[in-house]
């Protein structure tokens, strides 16, 4: 029995929903909607990513490629100043070309030209007009019987590992002569 002062036992209503709530759900989408849009979002991922791995592919390729290609240009690099030191040997040397010292350098310089050219090294040519991206201008001096820019002497040999450049050649170029200042007034 239930006394009149105790609160009465809290009925269990149902809750109901108002129009503006439901306005807030989402709508429900038609299962094959829904099917249809995850398949293209998956199709496109595949497609980008089989895009990405190609490219991935082609890259890695061409950088083994060029690594393998450009390999030796370390070592290439620290036996140019080798050659250069012979070079000046054999300039000494050629004072009497029937030496036999002479004559042995003269093969073996051979053989190195030889060597570097299966590496795929050119000598960077120093005739003509100086091009800053092959040469490096060590000096200039004044020419007047001639254009300014024009290669005169070679410092040092130049060499260029197939499109690259190992060591740009030293090279001195003309000027014009500077007028004297003078005392013509």
């Amino acid at each position: 029995m239930q006394a009149d002062n105790d609160p009465p036992e809290a009925a269990e209503t149902p809750v109901e929903t108002t129009a503006a709530e439901t306005a807030q759900d989402p709508p429900a989408l038609d299962p094959w909607d829904e099917l249809e849009a995850d398949v293209a979002k998956w199709k496109e991922l595949s497609l980008r990513t089989a895009a990405e791995m190609e490219n991935l592919r082609k890259r890695t390729a061409r950088e083994r490629e060029e690594a393998i290609r450009y390999s030796n240009q370390r070592l290439l690099e620290e036996l140019l100043p080798v050659i250069d030191n012979f070079e000046m040997g054999m300039q000494a040397a050629s004072q009497d070309p029937t030496s036999m010292i002479y004559i042995g350098m003269d093969m073996v310089r051979k053989q190195l030209h030889e060597f570097l050219s299966s590496q795929g090294v050119e000598e960077i040519p120093t005739t003509g007009n100086f091009d800053p991206n092959l040469h490096e201008a060590v000096a200039q001096e004044d020419c007047a019987a001639g254009e300014e820019g024009r290669i005169l002497r070679i410092t040092r040999r130049g060499y260029k590992l197939r499109d690259r450049l190992l060591r740009p050649a030293g090279v001195v170029v003309s000027k014009l002569p500077t007028p004297a200042a003078g005392g013509d007034a």
